[in-house]
């Protein structure tokens, strides 16, 4: 599962490919607008594009697509949109860590909250539930890509702190800072990653009881499908789910 706490990845394993395909393009293309807004529009100059094109390429999104979300980072729509962090916690107190990227906090910020309140949860303020986590780079290989045990001796090689491997893919954890330089060791022998991200790990899981399964996945389901939000991170533990 992805990040541990990442529920895109959450929504993946468990066979939830619901979402329809265009949300799922406008997702892909606000993050390629921001990391060209934020940084060279070349992806070879700029890592979190070239992460973010891949990403794209990934789910099948056209090559036109990619190319007018780029160059939205020149024009008004680029320059309009902002990365935004939200926090709080929803049913029986969950800890929830929303990234956003939107053209208007406040809009974004009334309907987070509404679906907090609708199941049972609260929108906080900065900092009332990130303590539960901690920030790492996180990096994904499909598992065709290179054996377990090269994989495991590449990422010991390359500075990384922990190194997991699943029927799916490969995870390599490692200091924020580092992501894109111990990336780049890696693209000496891997062309092909699934992702390169700084997600929130939590430091321990909760687990919800079973009458609050349906409510706590219909509440995830919701912050999924709101189209500001890019990414979600919780500490249930997934084997409640």
């Amino acid at each position: 599962m992805a990040g541990h706490s990442h529920w895109a990845g959450i929504k993946h394993k468990k066979g939830r490919a619901d979402r329809v395909r265009s949300k799922i393009f406008s997702k892909l293309s606000k993050e390629i607008t921001v990391a060209a807004k934020l940084g060279d529009k070349n992806p070879d100059m700029n890592p979190r594009l070239r992460s973010a094109i891949q990403a794209a390429r990934a789910a099948n999104m056209p090559k036109d697509n990619i190319k007018r979300a780029i160059d939205k980072s020149s024009g008004n729509l680029g320059m309009s949109l902002e990365n935004i962090k939200y926090e709080g916690f929803g049913p029986e107190k969950i800890a929830v860590i929303i990234e956003a990227v939107t053209d208007n906090k406040n809009r974004t910020a009334s309907q987070l909250r509404t679906i907090f309140n609708k199941n049972g949860g609260s929108l906080g303020s900065s900092g009332s539930a990130s303590h539960n986590f901690n920030q790492v780079g996180v990096i994904r290989i499909d598992k065709k890509e290179i054996k377990e045990d090269q994989i495991l001796e590449l990422a010991i090689e390359s500075g990384a702190s922990e190194c997991i491997s699943n029927e799916v893919f490969h995870e390599i954890h490692c200091d924020k800072k580092n992501i894109y330089n111990i990336r780049k060791i890696l693209e000496k022998i891997i062309s092909n990653f699934i992702s390169t991200d700084i997600e929130w790990i939590p430091n321990s899981k909760v687990m919800v009881s079973k009458e609050n399964l349906e409510l706590t996945n219909s509440f995830l389901e919701d912050l999924d499908d709101n189209d500001d939000v890019q990414n979600i991170y919780t500490n249930l533990n997934l084997s409640s789910n």
